[in-house]
């Protein structure tokens, strides 16, 4: 009878072993688990808190109706988020970019979201953001609404002759009249960067550009054009259209006839304070803590019209965005024209409640 060979016995587990694989602790977990398992990094950027009064009734309907893709938790979600925007943005432009960089995170395939994060960027002075968030948003969309703030945040980033070869590349007849107009005040600011004076002009001087036809969107076509005409030496000609654009403010935002204008009176809503503070661009942060909206556009009593009031009576004007490089430099206002509030598309004019504002 041949001997049979001798069959090693398997090596014995080392003590522990089992135990440390049950607890979660060795090298062989299952990849999902290790997933799991890691905590949220500390220096990740929360969510700001949105107030319980914000729901996502408060967005326009045209723009939910963009979040149906998302699911209902997440839509609601980040419908909340955009209409937060729209409440804080001429108020509070750094804390307005929170919310849309927090929609972002739920919905960054979404075309108005894109632009959301686009605009406040914008306003916020973080024009490298602004470009890329924006041309997603022209990819997604296939729009030239925002090619303005494009143009203007090329100058932000101090390239002059990219924000004249952006803006060339649009056929200017194909866009909406504001949009044209606000294109054409960021190319002769790009021109102005250049110090191309004339040609300044030139890019001003557009159908648009009319003592008899005046619309909303003339007063900063007008300003801008006399302001060029000014570092042209040709004040009577400056003066001239200072005036022009004053009188169009004027009756755009119904100060003519005082008794005639009309307030949204809503209720206040203190704003939570934000968490942690976020890290957005090299501008000064400032704290973001509860306040009571002053803006016009929300619930006024006769303690913020005084403050609001200049020494003539009447009420303070809408400041134009943040974008001034230099001096005599006139970054194009971001807002749409007269009914363009389906979507964000930039700051409303006047007294506007705000884009997408349901209730």
């Amino acid at each position: 009878m041949t001997d049979q060979p001798e069959r090693k016995r398997p090596a014995a587990k080392p003590a522990g072993r089992t135990q440390s694989r049950r607890s979660g602790e060795g090298e062989d977990r299952p990849e999902w688990q290790k997933r799991v398992a890691h905590p949220r990094p500390e220096t990740e950027d929360r969510s700001p808190v949105i107030p319980d009064e914000i729901t996502e009734m408060d967005l326009d309907i045209s723009v939910r109706a963009q979040l149906k893709t998302l699911t209902a938790e997440n839509a609601e979600k980040t419908a909340r988020h955009l209409a937060m925007v729209n409440l804080l943005f001429e108020q509070d432009p750094e804390l307005a970019h929170k919310h849309a960089l927090a929609a972002a995170k739920r919905a960054g395939r979404i075309a108005v979201v894109r632009e959301t994060v686009g605009v406040t960027a914008y306003l916020v002075g973080d024009f490298g953001l602004a470009l890329r968030e924006l041309t997603t948003y022209r990819r997604i969309s296939g729009s030239n609404s925002q090619i303005p703030l494009m143009v203007d945040s090329e100058r932000g980033l101090g390239r002059p002759q990219k924000a004249l070869e952006l803006g060339r590349s649009v056929d200017r007849k194909a866009l909406p009249p504001a949009v044209r107009v606000n294109l054409a005040i960021a190319m002769s600011g790009a021109r102005l960067d250049l110090n191309e004076i004339e040609l300044a002009l030139a890019e001003l001087e557009i159908p648009e550009l009319s003592a008899t036809n005046v619309h909303e969107f003339s007063p900063p076509l007008f300003r801008a054009y006399a302001e060029t005409l000014r570092l042209a030496n040709r004040e009577s000609e400056a003066q001239r259209w200072t005036d022009l654009a004053i009188r169009a403010e004027q009756h755009f935002l119904g100060e003519n006839d005082p008794e005639n204008e009309v307030f949204s009176v809503i209720e206040e809503i203190q704003i939570p304070e934000a968490s942690k503070p976020a890290r957005l661009s090299n501008k000064t942060q400032h704290d973001v803590v509860a306040r009571t909206p002053r803006d016009t556009s929300f619930k006024r009593e006769n303690r913020d019209m005084e403050d609001n009031a200049d020494k003539s009576g009447k009420p303070e004007k809408p400041k134009r965005p943040p974008f001034e490089k230099k001096q005599n430099n006139f970054g194009p206002q971001p807002r749409g024209g007269k009914g363009n509030n389906k979507g964000f598309g930039g700051p409303p004019k006047g007294r506007s409640r705000g884009p997408g504002r349901g209730r």
